[in-house]
């Protein structure tokens, strides 16, 4: 669905923040998009909404180039920015101005999920917070059910009840035909929701596997022992020292937090065991 061919982009001539970055993305997946604050995560997610233009190389969805801006391949990508300016209207204003740009939204699904955030319809979108806007934008981007759906740092604002609503939502919301991609630094927030890792880091991608791959090679748990071949990456924890290791047969939970901060400090190491 999404083909990202030897892009290269940076905002200054002389500092190149991609070069050569391919990337392939397919419907039916939520790809958690990881990295440190400045790795281009936001950069990447605009390119794929042509808001972007490489400076060569090329994005792909439906083998279109996004940077065309074809109607037909506008009105299904829908980004939810991390920072935005809504207008001075009510919510129903906003939907009737902006849902016919997008053929498949769903003002059913619309109300379903603005009641499940516990959104208020009364209000001018300027009077909400900045966490009930985030929800609104949420709900929002998910009723328009673009084919290509990215969120960067959806759950940014949103209080400890707010985000398990989201993972709930979010959990039940996918569709086949949908390919989604979520862009965060906080990896524990979507740890229950993606089927794909990429992490991105000073403009490369330096790891890409799906959760079921994860699972299968490496293992996660504390160990007394680290020194272990088997023992890949390891730091301490409260109690003690967990540990990524090579999967011996028996399946343990993903923990994401632990796993990206060991595609960050040893990509060699994580990407080898696969």
């Amino acid at each position: 669905m999404i083909e990202i061919k030897n892009l290269t982009f940076g905002y200054k001539k002389n500092q190149t923040l991609f070069r050569d970055l391919n990337l392939n993305l397919n419907a039916g997946s939520i790809y958690g998009l990881f990295g440190m604050n400045g790795a281009g995560k936001t950069t990447l997610l605009k390119h794929i909404a042509g808001l972007l233009f490489p400076q060569q190389g090329e994005c792909l969805i439906f083998e279109k180039d996004v940077k065309d801006r074809l109607p037909e391949i506008m009105a299904n990508i829908y980004l939810i920015p991390e920072e935005f300016v809504l207008p001075a209207v009510k919510i129903d204003t906003f939907a009737e101005l902006h849902a016919p740009f997008y053929p498949r939204f769903d003002y059913s699904l619309f109300k379903k999920y603005l009641d499940e955030f516990e959104i208020d319809n009364g209000k001018n979108l300027t009077k909400y917070s900045y966490g009930q806007k985030k929800k609104f934008l949420i709900s929002f981007g998910l009723a328009t059910q673009t084919n290509v759906l990215l969120m960067d740092e959806p759950t940014n604002g949103l209080d400890i009840p707010s985000k398990s609503q989201f993972r709930r939502i979010m959990a039940a919301a996918t569709t086949e035909d949908q390919c989604i991609i979520i862009s965060t630094h906080q990896v524990r927030d979507l740890s229950s929701i993606i089927d794909n890792v990429i992490v991105l880091d000073n403009g490369k991608i330096i790891f890409q596997k799906s959760t079921f791959d994860i699972a299968e090679k490496l293992a996660f748990g504390k160990m007394k022992d680290d020194s272990t071949a088997e023992v890949i990456y390891s730091e301490d924890v409260l109690g003690g020292r967990t540990s990524i290791y090579k999967n011996n047969g028996h399946e343990t939970a993903i923990d994401l937090e632990v796993l990206f901060n060991a595609i960050i400090k040893k990509p060699q190491d994580i990407n080898q065991a696969f």
